[in-house]
């Protein structure tokens, strides 16, 4: 569906082409006319004559009341706005030497966020001395991925990105 700007519509007097194709109120066609004629048919009804189709040839235009039609599309477009869902990352921080019971802790926090249809981030820091053994704490990633595996999916794998490796989780489809 094209998004289109209410202010970039052409009403009344600023449609400036030759010949237009003129759909009444009720949607009918009144077929091609010149767009000083369809705006003289417009005046007559009392209302305003708005360029809808811009790109089309002959470029459509509509005779109908157009503060109602901005406010419809006003209304149209916040309604989309409405439904769409935002998807937040959320961040679960590890430390290397996390015990069972923290870990499972974590994992709850990060069920939770799932479960609202977030990402998760889960990012094992490292610090200090800890950046020897980075190899020996990949295993605690993976044990996060797998215990929120029925509900979660690994959309981006474990990886070092400066002092921490970080995984991203996202919900299953």
């Amino acid at each position: 569906m094209e998004v289109r700007i209410i202010s970039e519509l052409q009403i009344n007097e600023q449609i400036r082409d030759r010949e237009v194709r003129v759909v009444s109120a009720d949607g009918a066609q009144l077929g091609i006319m010149s767009s000083r004629d369809a705006y003289k048919l417009a005046q007559e009804k009392e209302l305003d004559l708005v360029k809808i189709a811009p790109n089309a040839k002959p470029p459509v235009v509509k005779i109908i009341d157009y503060g109602k039609y901005r406010y419809e599309q006003s209304r149209r477009e916040k309604e989309a706005r409405k439904k769409q869902k935002t998807v937040e990352l959320k961040e679960v921080r590890l430390s290397p030497n996390i015990d069972t019971n923290d870990l499972n802790t974590k994992v709850n926090a990060a069920r939770k966020f799932l479960a609202k249809g977030d990402k998760v981030k889960v990012s094992l820091r490292f610090r200090g001395r800890e950046m020897a053994h980075v190899q020996n704490s990949k295993h605690i990633l993976t044990e996060f991925a797998e215990s929120v595996a029925d509900l979660a999916v690994v959309e981006k794998a474990p990886k070092m990105e400066g002092r921490s490796m970080t995984m991203v989780l996202g919900r299953k489809r």
